[in-house]
């Protein structure tokens, strides 16, 4: 089993790089499409739904290289209806209400088949059991994890190329610790996304749409809670939140940008990261290739925590931290736009 996370991968990518023109085709024939609008930076009609592609390229990989086990058949199920909830959502823009409840419903899958968050280590020695605690903190987490990885979808490859790194480094750590399992469930993920990329970097022919971005941010949080049951280990929680470090802060910053003035916290506007390094004159391609930089450099730091005790993790989350907070201040992230 410790070389077939290289087969997954490959599977995947193979898939989904062959996929996409199809899954491009259909998204026109069934109008899946995004229209440029003053908010968006893209200025013609892009068909969404690529992550389509991505999620049989997972499912593929995943189906031809792992045991499907009850717990692997929960998450298999659970990233299906997050699927489903985002080909619909690419097809008829649903309300955020009823976007939200799908999320739930596929996050509470996970919990039907008893992959959730029951303990979290004690820094001091021991386990702090969660009991009542442990379906909402799941829900929660998976919830996050599946809207912030959503929520920084706004230039071509940027969603991507962010959760590819973070499923490497997931891939990596997994590895080095001997939990194979999550290594090929993630090695499975990084090929599909990793295959759809040729058509999604800049100048992109196809967009992820919620299909992709909301798959990929709930798989990254099941497997995180999967490889945390597998494990014993919180740190299988950590890795990949750090990993995301970008878009789990700005999606913070957005948060407490649309709340400081007033306005609803889940009305887009153009204050992301993103946004604000076009308006500091980078193209786009240098916009994602600098946050590609941000991103491995958290998975690099994602990586050291997993070698150090829990004290110095702390020093060095709290100095990524304070990073982030001063660079956010200086580029006006929170000011209102």
């Amino acid at each position: 089993m410790n070389r077939v996370y290289i087969l997954a991968f490959l599977i995947a990518l193979l898939a989904s790089f062959l996929l996409t023109p199809y899954v491009k085709k259909l998204a026109f024939k069934i109008g899946a499409l995004d229209r440029p609008n003053k908010r968006k930076v893209h200025h013609k009609v892009m068909p969404r739904l690529g992550g389509l592609a991505i999620y049989c390229g997972f499912l593929l990989s995943v189906l031809c290289t792992m045991h499907i086990s009850r717990d692997v058949l929960g998450l298999l199920l659970g990233g299906t209806v997050i699927m489903i909830v985002g080909v619909i959502d690419d097809k008829y823009q649903l309300p955020a209400k009823v976007k939200l409840l799908g999320q739930i419903l596929a996050a509470c899958v996970l919990v039907l088949f008893d992959i959730k968050i029951e303990w979290l280590n004690n820094p001091w020695g021991g386990y702090f059991y969660l009991e009542y605690f442990s379906i909402p903190l799941t829900i929660f987490w998976v919830i996050s994890f599946t809207n912030v990885v959503n929520l920084i979808d706004g230039l071509d490859g940027l969603v991507a190329g962010v959760s590819a790194i973070a499923s490497i480094t997931v891939i990596l750590v997994a590895v080095q610790q001997g939990v194979f399992p999550v290594a090929i469930l993630t090695a499975a993920l990084a090929g599909g996304i990793i295959g759809f990329i040729r058509y999604n970097f800049n100048p992109a022919s196809i967009f992820m749409g919620d299909t992709g971005s909301m798959f990929i941010g709930y798989m990254l949080a099941a497997i995180s809670i999967f490889g945390a049951v597998k494990s014993a280990a919180t740190i299988a929680l950590i890795v990949p939140a750090v990993a995301l470090g970008l878009p789990i802060m700005d999606t913070a910053f957005a948060i407490l940008r649309r709340y400081t003035n007033g306005r609803p916290i889940f009305q887009p506007d153009k204050g992301h990261l993103h946004h604000r390094l076009l308006a500091m004159g980078m193209s786009q391609r240098q916009a994602v290739l600098f946050m590609y930089a941000i991103s491995a450099t958290l998975s690099v730091a994602a990586v050291v925590l997993t070698e150090v005790d829990g004290y110095f993790a702390a020093v060095v989350i709290a100095i990524i931290v304070t990073c982030v907070a001063i660079g956010a201040k200086k580029i006006g992230i929170l000011n209102d736009r």
